[in-house]
């Protein structure tokens, strides 16, 4: 049995930049960072005693024969592509809901891969899973999503990334003295809209036609460095927050489904409370939204969203993990053990 578990992510600046429609033309980059809320999956060789091959738990139970039969299309995908012939269980547990800009889709994907290279004893780079995860996604599923969210489900830590021209993706640390990342993330809070949406329904609004959008994009790229550039120093942390509210305001132009009426009210009343800056997680539409609040405007800004779930957090560094790993040669051993006479244990034993 493996089990995995594979960090959500929270996204700062140049999202949309990340997609190769546009990187492969104008190359991107974005700052992000994983935190301490996980997918968790859990992956075994299901025993020949069941009239099901393969199983996967999710919100639904599927039963099935053959992968073909299999609905949850990454799960599908993920084995087909592993040419998973033996028969496996799956179980998905996740710390936050999915389609809710946390790129949930990416994570599973990711752990996925992560826990059956792990169950047929293979202990595979951060880099192959994360480009495996998107050949799954992009190429497989032909989901209109970016490359962000694989690369930071499968590093962790909070990163520069940068998509280059030739399709190469570049991941550089962002190190931070320890007491500038606490006050980096005392100034942040997480809220959950309540609205869920797909990202890459979301996604196709723009994506189809980034280069009637390379002005709005090319703000949003640019905003990169700033942002590094702000936590690099011990400059006003404050203007992280004031260039969170510019991407927000570059962000909206990009397509009538990034925002609503009703975010735009969460964050208009977020504003009105204390909050600097903000922004609507993935790509848009509802689903969490991230404030930069200095700390004492935080009760203030959790009364004024009283509707809304308040997700303290923080950051992690580690990325896609395999947390238990017990092989067949483990499994097999451990059974014998247990089906000894107790003699014949104990002269063992000795």
């Amino acid at each position: 049995m493996i089990i995995s578990r594979t960090p959500f992510r929270i996204s700062f600046f140049g999202g949309g930049t990340d997609y190769p429609t546009w990187y492969r033309d104008h190359g991107g980059a974005v700052l992000a960072g994983t935190i301490d809320k996980y997918c968790y999956l859990t992956c075994r060789y299901l025993p020949p005693f069941f009239e099901h091959r393969y199983r996967v738990v999710y919100s639904f139970i599927e039963n099935v024969q053959s992968i073909e039969e299999i609905k949850h299309p990454a799960a599908r995908e993920v084995l087909r592509y592993l040419k998973m012939d033996r028969g496996v269980e799956i179980h998905h547990d996740g710390d936050l809901p999915a389609r809710s800009g946390m790129g949930s889709s990416s994570a599973f994907t990711v752990g996925l891969l992560h826990a059956v290279h792990a169950l047929r004893g293979q202990m595979v780079s951060k880099l192959q899973l994360s480009r495996e995860s998107i050949i799954v996604e992009q190429e497989l599923l032909k989901e209109t999503v970016g490359s962000q969210d694989q690369v930071m489900a499968a590093y962790g830590g909070l990163n520069h990334v940068a998509f280059h021209q030739s399709g190469e993706i570049t991941v550089r640390p962002v190190i931070l003295p320890p007491a500038r990342l606490l006050e980096f993330n005392a100034h942040l809070m997480l809220l959950y809209t309540g609205i869920q949406r797909t990202a890459s329904d979301v996604a196709a609004g723009y994506a189809s036609n980034f280069d009637a959008r390379r002005r709005e994009l090319r703000i949003i790229a640019g905003l990169v460095d700033e942002g590094i550039s702000v936590l690099s120093t011990n400059g006003d942390i404050l203007q992280f927050g004031r260039l969170l509210h510019e991407g927000w305001v570059a962000k909206r132009t990009l397509g009538n489904a990034v925002t609503n009426s009703s975010v735009d009210a969460i964050y208009n009343d977020a504003r009105d409370a204390g909050a600097i800056g903000g922004k609507l997680l993935g790509a848009g539409g509802g689903g969490f939204i991230l404030l930069f609040v200095p700390p004492d405007r935080h009760e203030a800004v959790k009364a004024r969203l009283d509707g809304l779930i308040h997700v303290p957090f923080c950051f992690e560094r580690f990325g896609s993990q395999i947390i238990f790993y017990e092989s067949d040669t483990d499994y097999f051993e451990a059974e014998k053990a247990r089906n000894l006479h107790p003699k014949q244990a104990f002269r063992e034993l000795m």
